[in-house]
C-alpha cells in the first residue's frame, strides 16, 4: 500500500494512524504542495489533493460522491468495519463533518505560517503562499500570524464540547477509536504541526485522549 501525502495534512495524519494501529505496512510518498502534477497523473486528471492511496492496482481518493472514500476504503480493507460501526451511524457522520469542516477551517491557520516559514527554497515558499492567497485572499498568511492568539481562542472554544465528551468516555464513542477520533486527531496534529501552537493543559481530557490515540493498537 502506498500513501501519497503531505506529512502535516489533517486528512493524511488519520490515514497513517489507522494503518499503523492495524499493523499495515505501507510506503509514504511526500507530495510537494507547490507541485501536484504527480497526483493529477496518478488519478488521470481526476484529483490533485491528498491523501491518495495506491493498493493492488487501484487508486483511491476522495470524490464528489464520497468525500470519505479513503476512510471507507480503510474501513473495508483494513479495519473490518471498526471505523464506521453501526452503533454510532448517523451521529458519527455529523461529527466527522463538523471536525473536517469547522475545526479544520480554524486549525490549519494556526500552523500554516510556521509550515510556510520552514520551506527553505524561496521559489517553493512563494508558490505555497500564492496558492493560499488565491484561495483565501491577499496577505492571509500574515493575517493568521498576527491573529494567532484570537485563532487559538476560537479553536479551543470549538473544542469545548469534545473536552466535555471525553470527560465521560475514553474515545468519542466508547472504548475504541472510530473514524471521528482519527479525524479529530488529524486536525489537532495539523494545528500543532511545527510547535507554534500546542493544546493548553486546561484541556486535560483532550490531552489524555490524544495520548491514548497515539499508542492505540488493535494487535
Amino acid at each position: 500500500m502506498i500513501l501519497h501525502e503531505f506529512a502535516h495534512s489533517p486528512f493524511c495524519i488519520p490515514v497513517r494512524r489507522i494503518l499503523e494501529a492495524h499493523g499495515v505496512a505501507y510506503e509514504r510518498v511526500a507530495v510537494p504542495s507547490w507541485d501536484r502534477r504527480a497526483l493529477a497523473e496518478l488519478t488521470q486528471g481526476a484529483y490533485y489533493q491528498v491523501p491518495v492511496i495506491e493498493h493492488q492496482g487501484t487508486i483511491i481518493h476522495e470524490t464528489a460522491e464520497d468525500p470519505l472514500a479513503v476512510a471507507h476504503f480503510l474501513d473495508r480493507e483494513v479495519a473490518r468495519g471498526a471505523l464506521f460501526p453501526d452503533h454510532c451511524a448517523g451521529l458519527h457522520e455529523i461529527i466527522v463533518r463538523q471536525i473536517e469542516d469547522t475545526l479544520e477551517w480554524i486549525g490549519f491557520r494556526l500552523s500554516d505560517p510556521t509550515y510556510i516559514d520552514s520551506i527553505d527554497d524561496l521559489g517553493e515558499r512563494v508558490m505555497v503562499i500564492r496558492h493560499k492567497e488565491r484561495k483565501l485572499g491577499p496577505g492571509c498568511v500574515e493575517e493568521w500570524r498576527r491573529n494567532a492568539g484570537a485563532l487559538a481562542q476560537e479553536f479551543e472554544s470549538a473544542l469545548a464540547d469534545y473536552e466535555t465528551r471525553l470527560s465521560h468516555s475514553r474515545f468519542l464513542f466508547g472504548d475504541a477509536p472510530v473514524y471521528a477520533d482519527y479525524a479529530l486527531g488529524g486536525v489537532l496534529g495539523n494545528a500543532q504541526h511545527g510547535g507554534a501552537y500546542q493544546l493548553p493543559s486546561a484541556l486535560q481530557h483532550l490531552k489524555r485522549w490524544e495520548s491514548a490515540l497515539d499508542v492505540y493498537s488493535v494487535s
